[in-house]
């Protein structure tokens, strides 16, 4: 899993995506200044040229897919941050996070990434404190579990 994010012009963190095994980040996918790629476990890479790219059509045909899947995630989390209410936002957040990388456990599915409290507020334009109570509330409530290796895991099938 690698984190993709930017720093802002006030020097906050911004979380942007978030790439999985064989998925395709970088140029020519973002335009964004100060653009960023954190491995959350290890992870080999890849790197290619737009030459390569070019005189390849499987790896044009390739780019094109994950820039489908980039602009999919994307919209997703802009749709997110039109949500009013925080608890819908964090909600959202996690089936995306669910839906693309959840592992399929006994209780729902198992979020195998380790993310902050701060890195998701920062994806969802809230606070980190706000968004320790969502996670708590969810817990309350049977919607969300920590297992014993304190992943997070989805206790419904996220739909979309």
């Amino acid at each position: 899993m690698v984190k993709l994010g930017a720093v802002s012009v006030h020097g906050d963190e911004l979380l942007l995506g978030l790439a999985g095994p064989n998925e395709t980040f970088g140029e020519p996918l973002s335009t964004v200044q100060a653009y960023e790629a954190v491995t959350l476990a290890d992870s080999d890479l890849l790197c290619m040229t737009m030459v390569e790219v070019r005189e390849s059509q499987d790896l044009a045909n390739d780019l094109l897919g994950a820039v489908v899947l980039r602009h999919r995630q994307s919209e997703y989390l802009l749709s997110l941050l039109g949500l009013r209410r925080v608890e819908e936002r964090v909600r959202g957040f996690l089936e995306l996070l669910a839906q693309d990388y959840g592992q399929p456990c006994e209780q729902g599915l198992r979020l195998n990434l380790r993310l902050t409290h701060q890195e998701m507020a920062s994806a969802l334009s809230t606070t980190r404190v706000t968004v320790t109570r969502v996670i708590g509330l969810l817990r309350d409530e049977g919607w969300l579990k920590i297992d014993g290796q304190r992943h997070l895991v989805i206790t419904h099938s996220p739909c979309k």
